[in-house]
């Protein structure tokens, strides 16, 4: 612990007492990112035609998120911040990004390599992927619980969060708490369209990435 840790702890006993170091120490060293479950195992084809799995992601801390190219409302957003995530990593081959299409039947290989040209996605490991629609739907409302579905009524034709998930080197879905008034609430994703939790993302991913 350094030194001016040190004194931030004495500070504390000083104005507090000592019932407030071990919370000052939790505060001060280590990760202290909360664990959920593992990600499932799943496999896709990416933008270049490649069988992409977990095992491409071994060893990296990766965000996920759902999409689908053809989106007129978040999507576009999302991405753009995903390319703000890409750029402050950039070759760095412990990180990744996993972009899930939530509309597989249009979203080809090819369409998706055209799209990842256009957003400016050029990661080595950010793999725009496509499968088959009910194991790219149970991927997401069930492994990771983030709805995804199908809807004419809506503005697109789809429905889904505009949420990223965060997964360290292990595949475990990672996240912090944050202070709502003087209780600490875990969160398990990140807002996608926040620049606040987009900059506590970044965060996190180099947290997990020291790890």
């Amino acid at each position: 612990m350094k030194k001016n840790s040190y004194i931030a702890i004495a500070f504390i006993i000083l104005i507090f007492g000592i019932w407030a170091v071990p919370k000052i120490i939790d505060r001060l060293g280590g990760n202290q990112l909360m664990k959920f479950e593992k990600v499932p195992d799943f496999e896709f084809t990416d933008q270049d035609n490649q069988l992409i799995s977990n095992s491409n992601y071994d060893n990296k801390v990766y965000v996920v998120e759902f999409f689908f190219t053809s989106c007129p409302t978040i999507c576009p957003r999302m991405n753009e911040n995903m390319v703000k995530i890409q750029n402050e990593f950039y070759g760095n081959p412990s990180f990744g990004i996993a972009s899930v299409s939530i509309d597989p039947e249009r979203d080809s290989p090819e369409v998706l390599k055209a799209y990842a040209a256009e957003k400016g996605a050029t990661l080595k490991n950010w793999h725009f992927l496509t499968g088959d629609k009910n194991e790219v739907y149970a991927f997401s409302n069930d492994g990771f619980r983030l709805y995804a579905g199908e809807n004419k009524d809506v503005e697109g034709g789809f429905e889904h969060s505009g949420l990223f998930a965060l997964v360290d080197k292990e595949g475990f879905i990672r996240s912090r708490t944050v202070m709502n008034g003087e209780i600490e609430n875990p969160i398990k994703f990140y807002n996608g369209l926040d620049d606040k939790e987009i900059q506590w993302l970044k965060e996190d991913i180099k947290l997990l990435l020291n790890e």
